[in-house]
């Protein structure tokens, strides 16, 4: 069976508290209901390489009810606010709870509740760690003709998986969230076994 090609299906301008931006929806059918958003801003110029970039996962819990669990949240706001300084982009991809989606990121949360990690929650769970991909990101910045970025993120797997789809990481942006005693244990984690660079 032929694999459906990812494709822009809208674009509108948004204005945002940030600035100015095309919100672009990538999806392999226009009537698919959870597109991955490109969050373009208005001075985004593909021929002023490199580009600021974020590649943002969702993440309802704490992007749209800012929950102290995590700091997902406050590093989309820092992104948005950075990309708009920047003329940069936001990827915002759709693989909630790092790629097991809304309702087992709940499973996962009432297994941490009991004092399980969130690596080892989603174990259990019968999920990978982190079950999330950067194939579709690396479509959508090559259709914006994007090749050479300076990436806002404190995960190496994210530049591994943009090289190996080749994409030139410039230089890493770290985006560092201060620790709450909510999300201490979450950042930890992160840090310790998942590798993020959180002392950067």
């Amino acid at each position: 069976m032929t694999k459906i090609s990812l494709k822009k299906q809208a674009e509108v301008f948004l204005p945002t508290q940030w600035g100015n931006f095309k919100m672009m929806a990538y999806a392999r059918r226009i009537d698919d209901p959870l597109p991955h958003l490109a969050m373009v801003h208005e001075n985004f110029d593909a021929a002023l390489a490199p580009t600021l970039v974020r590649l943002h996962s969702e993440c309802m819990t704490g992007d749209v009810f800012h929950s102290l669990r995590c700091d997902c949240g406050e590093q989309l706001n820092v992104a948005m606010q950075k990309a708009a300084q920047q003329g940069g982009v936001v990827i915002y991809l759709r693989q909630e709870g790092r790629g097991i989606g809304l309702i087992n990121k709940l499973k996962a949360y009432q297994l941490q509740d009991k004092g399980l990690n969130t690596a080892e929650a989603n174990l259990r769970l019968g999920f990978k760690a982190d079950d999330r991909n950067y194939e579709d990101a690396a479509f959508i910045l090559k259709d914006l003709g994007i090749q050479k970025l300076i990436l806002l993120t404190n995960n190496p797997l994210k530049i591994n998986a943009l090289e190996t789809e080749g994409l030139e990481i410039v230089a890493r942006e770290p985006i560092i969230i201060e620790p709450t005693k909510e999300n201490e244990f979450y950042l930890n984690t992160k840090r310790d076994l998942m590798g993020h660079l959180l002392d950067s």
